[in-house]
């Protein structure tokens, strides 16, 4: 008999509900704040670590981008792919 093992980690359903408000959340902030957009921008969350892509206006945007994010419960840390253009 063969075992094969893997480095994958099988998330919770409660992770993978973390995951989600974290996205929800971050999806709202960027909507709600003035000096960002929500549109052409992506967001994903996966035990904690949010990383987000789009396009951002200037580097001032990016920054502020990132400030909001980390300043959302539960989110460990984030990966800021956002172009500028």
């Amino acid at each position: 008999m063969t075992v094969i093992k893997t480095s994958k980690k099988t998330r919770t359903v409660g992770e993978k509900i973390d995951d989600a408000s974290i996205t929800a959340q971050v999806k709202m902030a960027l909507v709600l704040h003035r000096s960002t957009s929500a549109i052409n921008t992506t967001v994903t969350t996966k035990h904690g670590a949010v990383t987000v892509h789009g396009k951002a206006r200037n580097s001032a945007e990016k920054d502020l981008v990132t400030k909001l994010i980390k300043d959302i419960n539960g989110v460990k840390s984030v990966r800021n792919r956002m172009t500028i253009g």
